[in-house]
């Protein structure tokens, strides 16, 4: 696995390393012992998978807080998805900034987003599916989200937002810094 350090701290973006011959190819998504060396979280104990039937669908800003708090390890496996993370980690060097990534199912990438961001994505294609590993387990009681049109972030999205739910639509502003 090629590691290649994003500009959010503790950010990275994963590309694998195909092997492959006339029947196709085989690559590791993931190995523990190359996660460790790079000072990331080995541990996942649940895998989820999200699908947006149509292009211009946001999903997020989300995030776990306090001892809940996740890291995420995200793969695009159809069409394509904007990817967006807000530093909410008050000690962060990178802390109250922006950075998108673009997952594309054939380019089989993966985003390693660090526990203490929020995480959202907007997908770019029809039939666009995303799976991600979570550090901790889902609780409810400690979610917390970032509007996707926060006035103090300026965030930019690459196509118009058409579909949001309600809970995502209503999350707060972030205070002043």
């Amino acid at each position: 696995m090629l590691f290649t350090k994003a500009r959010l701290a503790d950010t990275w973006i994963l590309d694998i390393e195909p092997r492959g011959d006339e029947r196709g190819m085989f690559a590791r998504v993931f190995c523990a012992e190359e996660f460790a060396r790079h000072g990331l979280v080995t541990s996942y104990p649940q895998m989820n998978t999200n699908f947006s039937a149509k292009a211009g669908t946001l999903r997020g800003l989300h995030m776990q807080e306090g001892e809940h708090a996740e890291a995420k390890l995200v793969r695009c496996i159809a069409g394509a998805a904007f990817e967006m993370l807000v530093d909410l980690r008050p000690g962060s060097p990178t802390y109250r900034q922006w950075e998108s990534f673009t997952l594309r199912a054939g380019d089989r990438r993966l985003l390693y987003a660090p526990a203490g961001c929020a995480h959202g994505f907007l997908a770019l294609e029809d039939n666009t599916e995303i799976t991600y590993f979570a550090s901790r387990p889902y609780a409810p009681g400690a979610e917390r989200g970032v509007r996707w049109d926060d006035p103090t972030l300026q965030m930019a999205w690459p196509i118009p937002i058409t579909s949001l739910s309600d809970k995502d639509r209503s999350w707060p502003d972030l205070p002043p810094a």
